[in-house]
């Protein structure tokens, strides 16, 4: 072993391992797979598969910021090796050993992890693992693409692997904003008063003796690349960029415009980029959790001034054209802790416009974004309720259809919920735009019917909401799920007279 700075042993990841127990908790950075740990977690799987190999037991918490890549996530699940896991996840395979049941999964709210974390709701935190892109000897740690819960993990562990990335420069000194609020009932107002607002360090400050040592690692983030924007996604995004620039128009909207929030994936690229697009929209400011591909795009056309995030979740050659351009890129991005990124308080403060996918939609207003048919996790809630129920504006977008047209995502009632009526503003798909703002729920249902449902299903959709016409909300708990078992039992919520290429 050798030292750095003659101060922190230089560990392989294999050495770093040898440090992991089983039944320990451990706190991993990363929020997306910016930012996430991956030599070590590797290694931590190697482990766990010679421990089973002679029979014994080897399976570890895992908490994280949000998803991660598959070097961590991925390659745990893969080795059996994660016993529970918290408060999101992306991984296919981890997915569906959750959904087999072998893996406990809770989902949370993002903005509560840190704090949860801190009170002891989760239990002790043995060792975090933090990807950094430089450590100096006095504790000073500069995270790389992501901060996520890095702070509250460090703080809250017994001890710290630092993974030394050098992927990632050192000159990332001055991206960060790390601020880690005190817990009640001694907290003070989080003092973020604008997007572009610094409250903290540029650094993760760590008692240098909880450092167990330094795994060195050169490896790219595991991102990948968005799929190109299709018909679809580019409708739904001029529909919401329609729906924004006429309520500035109509001065709902402050004239300066206010802070977006987008989600991740294709559908958030669309959005984006059809916002910046609308000629009337000014530049705007983004204060949301991850900034994608088209952030950037829009921040070199002008169209975005700033953006604030707790994660850079940039495929690898947007990423190093940012980084070949800090000192412009660090002027106008900030990467903060997700309690503070996704702080309800803030949020509400400075007027975010929440923008976030669903899987379903019902007629009511009601929002499924984390379970297919109702029991089968997909991802996770993520940090959309964090924004939708303290924002200016929530907007839901979807496809009307999936699964090539055989499913509906406006439904009679959602299979789960997430996001209640009483949170859901605005619903748009790319047939059009329902806005529920003061409709009752009668109103709602022939909104949504009307503007957002696919043509192959809005008879069905129209019969069922004057099936029942007494009650406040027009709900038949009878006929409530009738798509999605006609869904579950022929493979298509089509009535049978109505087959998909009709679509």
């Amino acid at each position: 072993m050798k030292t750095t700075q003659n101060v922190f042993k230089e560990l392989t990841a294999d050495e770093a391992a040898q440090y992991v127990q089983n039944g320990m908790t451990l706190g991993f950075s990363g929020f997306t797979p910016a930012g996430a740990s991956k030599e070590t977690p590797k290694a931590i799987a190697r482990r766990a598969k010679e421990q089973h190999s002679v029979g014994r037991n080897f399976k570890i918490g895992v908490v994280t910021g949000a998803s991660t890549g598959d070097s961590l996530d991925g390659e745990l699940a893969r080795a059996d090796a994660i016993a529970w896991r918290t408060p999101y996840q992306s991984d296919r395979y981890l997915r569906q050993s959750i959904n087999r049941g072998e893996t406990r999964f809770f989902d949370m709210h993002l903005s509560a992890l840190p704090q949860q974390v801190r009170y002891g709701f989760l239990g002790e935190v043995d060792i975090a693992v933090i990807e950094a892109s430089d450590v100096q000897p006095d504790g000073r740690i500069v995270p790389t693409t992501s901060v996520g819960a890095s702070p509250t993990f460090c703080r809250m562990a017994k001890k710290i692997i630092v993974e030394l990335n050098e992927y990632h420069p050192k000159e990332l000194l001055g991206l960060h904003d790390i601020y880690e609020p005190l817990d009640p009932p001694h907290r003070l107002p989080i003092p973020v008063t604008n997007c572009q607002e610094r409250i903290g360090s540029g650094f993760i400050q760590v008692d240098p003796k909880k450092i167990i040592g330094i795994v060195r690692s050169n490896l790219p983030d595991e991102v990948g690349a968005f799929k190109d924007s299709d018909p679809t996604t580019l409708q739904i995004g001029e529909n919401v960029a329609t729906f924004l620039a006429a309520e500035l128009k109509a001065n709902r909207i402050p004239k300066e415009f206010l802070p977006i929030q987008s989600g991740v994936g294709n559908i958030a690229n669309a959005v984006l980029s059809a916002i910046g697009a609308n000629p009337g929209i000014p530049a705007f400011e983004m204060y949301s959790e991850v900034i994608q591909d088209s952030v950037i795009k829009l921040m070199q056309d002008g169209d975005i001034s700033f953006a604030s995030a707790t994660s850079l979740t940039l495929s690898n050659s947007v990423l190093q054209e940012v980084y070949q351009n800090l000192d412009f890129y660090k002027s106008r991005l900030l990467l903060r802790p997700q309690e503070i990124s996704n702080n309800p308080e803030v949020i509400r403060r400075i007027g975010v416009i929440s923008i976030n996918t669903a899987i379903e939609a019902d007629i009511f207003g009601n929002i499924n974004s984390t379970h297919v048919m109702g029991k089968d996790l997909m991802n996770g809630i993520g940090g959309s309720g964090d924004f939708t129920r303290n924002s200016f504006i929530s907007i839901f977008t979807c496809p009307s259809i999936a699964k090539g047209g055989k499913i509906s995502a406006i439904v009679p009632l959602v299979s789960h919920m997430d996001h209640s009526e009483h949170s859901v503003q605005v619903l748009i798909t790319e047939q059009g735009i329902a806005d529920l703002r003061g409709k009752s729920p009668s109103e709602r249902a022939a909104e949504i019917i009307e503007n957002c449902a696919h043509p192959d299903f809005k008879e069905e959709l129209l019969a069922y909401n004057a099936e029942t016409l007494d009650g406040h909300t027009r709900q038949s708990l009878r006929h409530a799920f009738f798509m999605h078992e006609r869904y579950l039992s022929t493979g298509d919520m089509h009535p049978p007279n109505v087959s998909p290429e009709a679509s």
